[in-house]
């Protein structure tokens, strides 16, 4: 690394509701002489935004992740203060000042003197009726009726933070910002880097790509998952070691469960990316294609060559809005044939509804789904487990009125005697119809956002330059790998024998990172992987399986890994969706299944 201050970021949140370990972990290694500059939290989806948005609506003193209240500051900022670890956390949700103010009074009532800053302006729900002539980014539909918005915020960026920091604070609360920009903004703060600094900027950011999810980057989801089985009780949560050049170490808090390797790194680069070389933040449009992963020492992976392209013009920004009703009822099936028995009785009540929808002039179900998990009808044409003995049913169903929904349940439940054999109903309490709460992505140009930085008393305006549109030109596609001649004769291996696998959500969209485990695998795995066959193995899933521009494919020669984009993939999105999975997360597990041809020669040295 090119220079000598390093500077310690513990990550320590990657959602909402998340377990509360982290802080005495990362604390701890402060207070053993380890080192820890700072501890950054992520707690906002999308989908987080609009329930703290009703939150607020209902209470002008709520719409904030309560738990960075209750489970950091309130019994840690004692010891936080001792060791001199600053906080920055996006905590603040909806309304960032009430958290903020919450934040002041138990540092009053502690005896201390910490300076809290607040970073605001992306909240535009106010302003819903000027983007009413919008377009949805992805889709390009029109802009929902301004009545049913629950939220509107901007994707804020890093150099706020910085400011705060500049001006002394010691606890940085956010609203919505990228994700990556509570530990970026700390690495502007201390190595003073400019917004030309693009490769530092881009480095920094992917660090705190990797920091966003916490143990995510130490062993959680990861494809060797048996290998930390035995300690994940105990999981580590991920430190970036970070130097003025923007290139770090990923290492976890010592003494901790979980492992740090190329793998999980890896996986979590890739992890809810598109375009690798255009990933878009408000600061820098990074380029991930050539990192290089290195491990230098058990749990210590050395991450460098990050570039960055110049800033976008416009903000990131997503609103969510009601479009109806829905409701998921669950059952189980055992028995042979299963499967067929559960899609027969799951038929069979929605003939029942919907004859008393008819009756009633109630209209149709927008949107029906029947799903079986236990009988691979998550593999689609490639699952061999139809003969399945045991099941779950789940109907689930969107009508405008939640009676609608609710019929269903009634229907389902009352053939109980009427059913095929096999049918146990789950114990507990009986589903209810939830709000149908879709995504609409939009951009927003800054010129159009006024940003502000309120440190302690003082708030002031912050200025963001207005950037330039982003140049698809710039971008320098690599060359990507040729089948390797061969005159050994070949055989098929699961891909999971020769590569790692993550994948998440973006929207409706789904991303599927494939990082070879080793480079000789690179080029068979490239062959293997196109774009027809991710389409084939996920048509029974995407919206249009016969387009294709359905999936995108990424080469990143750097770690010779691949990343898919498969677009109107996941029945919305969200909340919005009636999936088993509605954010893709189990994708990646359904292309390591894949098969891939391999020189026999190749296949006996694995």
């Amino acid at each position: 690394m090119s220079n000598d201050k390093i500077i310690r970021i513990g990550g320590a949140s990657g959602f909402w509701g998340e377990s509360d370990m982290a802080v005495p972990q990362l604390l701890k290694e402060a207070r053993e002489g380890l080192g820890l500059d700072y501890i950054v939290f992520d707690y906002l989806a999308e989908i987080t935004m609009s329930i703290m948005a009703r939150a607020r609506a209902k209470n002008p003193d709520m719409g904030y992740a309560v738990d960075f209240v209750t489970a950091v500051i309130k019994p840690h900022i004692a010891e936080i203060a001792k060791q001199g670890v600053k906080l920055i956390s996006n905590a603040g949700g909806t309304n960032p000042l009430a958290c903020a103010a919450t934040v002041r009074a138990i540092i009053a009532e502690a005896g201390l003197d910490l300076t809290v800053a607040v970073v605001t302006g992306d909240d535009l729900t106010g302003r819903a009726a000027e983007f009413a002539d919008r377009k949805e980014m992805f889709s390009s539909e029109a802009f929902p009726d301004p009545q049913a918005i629950a939220s509107i915020n901007a994707y804020l960026g890093a150099f706020p933070v910085a400011s705060a920091l500049d001006r002394g604070a010691d606890i940085v609360i956010t609203g919505r910002c990228v994700d990556s920009a509570v530990t970026l903004g700390a690495c502007i703060h201390e190595f003073g880097w400019s917004r030309d600094d693009l490769d530092q900027l881009a480095g920094a950011s992917l660090a705190g790509h990797i920091l966003e999810c916490g143990p995510q980057a130490t062993g959680g989801n990861f494809t060797d998952w048996e290998s930390v089985a035995d300690s994940m009780d105990n999981a580590g949560y991920p430190i970036a070691e970070i130097a003025g050049d923007g290139s770090f170490i990923a290492t976890k808090a010592a003494g901790t469960g979980g492992i740090v390797n190329i793998g999980t790194i890896g996986e979590q680069m890739l992890y809810e990316i598109g375009d690798p070389q255009a990933y878009m933040l408000p600061d820098v449009a990074c380029d991930f294609s050539d990192v290089s992963l290195s491990e230098i020492a058990p749990d210590r992976v050395k991450v460098t060559d990050a570039t960055g392209l110049p800033a976008p013009d416009t903000y990131k920004t997503c609103a969510t809005y009601s479009d109806g009703w829905k409701m998921v009822a669950p059952f189980f099936f055992v028995g042979e044939d299963a499967g067929r028995k559960a899609r027969s009785f799951a038929d069979n009540a929605l003939k029942r509804a919907r004859k008393k929808l008819r009756a009633s002039n109630a209209g149709d179900y927008d949107e029906v789904l029947i799903e079986t998990l236990g009988d691979d009808s998550h593999y689609g044409a490639f699952g061999h487990a139809a003969a399945a003995r045991e099941v779950v049913l789940k109907i689930g169903v969107k009508h405008r009125d939640p009676k609608a929904t609710l019929l269903l349940l009634k229907e389902a439940t009352g053939m109980g005697l009427a059913t095929p054999p096999g049918l146990a109903l789950f114990s507990g309490g009986r589903p209810k119809p939830s709000p149908v709460v879709r995504l609409f992505s939009l951009l927003v140009p800054k010129s159009e956002i006024s940003v502000s930085v309120t440190v302690g008393e003082n708030s002031e305006p912050f200025l963001e330059p207005a950037g330039k549109p982003f140049d698809n030109s710039a971008i320098n596609r690599p060359a990507c790998p040729e089948k390797p001649d061969t005159a050994d004769p070949m055989t098929e291996v699961p891909l999971i024998r020769l590569a790692w696998g993550r994948s998440g959500d973006k929207g409706d969209k789904s991303n599927i990172g494939i990082i070879p485990r080793d480079p000789d695998f690179v080029a068979w795995i490239w062959a293997a992987l196109d774009e027809n066959m991710v389409r084939e193995r996920f048509a029974h899933f995407l919206q249009t399986p016969d387009n294709p521009a359905a999936v995108d494919r990424y080469f990143m020669p750097g770690t010779g890994a691949i990343n898919f984009l498969l677009h109107d993939i996941l029945g919305g999105g969200g909340v919005a969706s009636l999936r088993n999975d509605p954010q893709g997360k189990s994708y990646a597990q359904i292309l390591l299944a894949a098969p891939v041809p391999i020189p026999q020669s190749l296949a006996e040295a694995l």
